[in-house]
């Protein structure tokens, strides 16, 4: 299955907004009183980040800008 052009930008935005709120959420100072973060926040950011940006290489991609290495001799 290929992403569209619209598909890939969505998603790629969707994906950028989940970095920065998951960001945000590990960034908050730890409250003693209401014990240990379950959730691994810093790790979903750095997820959700590695997934964005392959969308924005893949939305490079579709919109004609050659994103591979140059070939050796």
């Amino acid at each position: 299955m290929e992403l569209s052009l619209t598909l890939t930008l969505i998603l790629a935005i969707v994906f950028g907004l989940f970095t920065a709120l998951f960001g945000f959420l590990g960034a908050r100072p730890m409250d003693p009183n209401k014990g240990p973060r379950m959730v691994p926040w810093r790790f979903l950011m750095l997820l959700t980040f590695t997934a964005a940006l392959l969308l924005v290489v893949h939305l490079l991609n579709l919109m004609g800008i050659q994103t591979k290495p140059p070939e050796r001799y």
